[in-house]
């Protein structure tokens, strides 16, 4: 089961990526994505196997960002790959058939690519402008969301689609009502003044109406 809200951790101004992992899982997140860029492989791989008992004290699952040989040696529960990152067959052959694979996608192609690769959700964005990310694809905004969710149910494509790119709380029940299946947020959850009450009002959000679309 994919998680329908994802965080995915930043170094905040005062602490690491630790840091922030732990304060968003105390505040309630279940499903942390492990993004770390410009470092070693060995210091990824310390954060992840640190971020894996972490998860694991909370009951939540990791995802690593974009190393596959990391997120098996650290024992994570996923694995999410960029467009520019290594191929998802490649990357399968390395995980093994168990461990889920998302993939990262900016039009609808991209969907039909991820979808005929097999991921086993797809992050669509950005939504909007976010420092979080270097070398950042087209602005999507609302507009273009429900553009490309049009394209996806008339091709019958039911991969689990997750929003992504500077998404606040307050953007959640419009990009849920267009029919995307879930969010993925960062500095919402990073800086917000109570993240523990963020967490369960965007987990109110994501899950409205969730079962009457399953």
């Amino acid at each position: 089961m994919i998680d329908r809200l994802h965080y995915i951790s930043q170094q905040p101004e005062n602490g690491t990526h630790l840091t922030a992992i732990r304060a968003a899982l105390e505040a309630g997140a279940k499903w942390i994505q492990l993004r770390i860029k410009f470092e070693s492989k060995e210091n990824i791989l310390q954060y992840a196997l640190n971020a894996v008992a972490l998860c694991n004290e909370h009951g939540a699952k990791l995802i690593v960002n974009d190393h596959p040989e990391i997120a098996m040696e650290a024992g994570a529960y996923g694995l999410h790959l960029g467009l520019e990152d290594m191929p998802v067959e490649k990357a399968r052959n390395i995980v093994g058939l168990d461990m889920i694979i998302g993939g990262t996608a900016n039009t609808f192609e991209h969907i039909q690519q991820r979808v005929t690769e097999g991921v086993d959700y797809i992050g669509l964005g950005p939504y909007r402008f976010t420092k979080t990310k270097q070398k950042l694809s087209p602005i999507l905004g609302l507009e273009g969301y429900a553009a490309i969710i049009r394209q996806v149910n008339q091709a019958g494509i039911k991969t689990p689609i997750i929003a992504i790119g500077g998404i606040e709380t307050q953007d959640i029940q419009s990009i849920k009502e267009i029919g995307l299946y879930g969010v993925a947020v960062s500095g919402a959850i990073t800086y917000a003044a109570d993240p523990a009450s963020t967490v369960t009002q965007m987990y109110e959000y994501v899950n409205h109406n969730s079962l009457k679309e399953a």
